[in-house]
């Protein structure tokens, strides 16, 4: 690539009426660098060509995937040479999801555990849910506690609401 200096030193020379073989030689390049200079008109700075990609149009599926596999880019390979037929490397892929693990990593910072002390808190739930027992569906209600250090769990199961025994 020539220095803009170079590139209008070679129109001049031009507009003084020399020829393309005749600029090619007095500066040392090549005859074809001269004519591509002139038909543009001057310098103009490089562009990287625009190439095609394996993985273009794919960017919603990849991003989707990675947040599923939790950044695991060897499970999302697999996943697209089984699913859509397309193979490609892991480096590929890694290179493909880089944004996207970047978000993953921001969110994860962003959210931090409330973490307690052993013995300091004790988290309650009740729910319902219909069971099949002996080829009968039954409404169970169940209570869970779970301890906010170790996040043990404690679950029973009732026939009958408990709302009456502890209120």
């Amino acid at each position: 690539m020539l220095e803009p200096e170079e590139v209008s030193a070679m129109l001049r020379l031009k507009e003084l009426g020399w020829g393309t073989r005749r600029i090619a030689r007095e500066l040392g390049i090549s005859r074809n660098t001269v004519r591509g200079y002139i038909a543009a008109g001057g310098w103009t700075p490089y562009r990287q060509p625009v190439r095609r990609k394996r993985l273009d149009g794919e960017q919603v599926w990849l991003k989707e995937r990675l947040s599923r596999h939790r950044g695991n880019a060897d499970v999302i390979r697999q996943e697209l040479a089984a699913e859509k037929g397309i193979i490609v490397s892991l480096r590929t892929i890694e290179r493909a999801v880089r944004p996207y693990r970047r978000e993953l990593a921001a969110e994860a910072r962003a959210t931090t555990r409330f973490e307690t002390a052993p013995g300091k808190q004790l988290q309650i739930d009740f729910g319902e849910r219909l069971v099949t027992i002996a080829k009968a569906r039954i409404k169970s209600f169940l209570f869970v506690a779970t301890l906010g250090y170790s996040r043990r769990l404690h679950v029973r199961a009732f026939r009958k609401a408990l709302s009456r025994w502890l209120f």
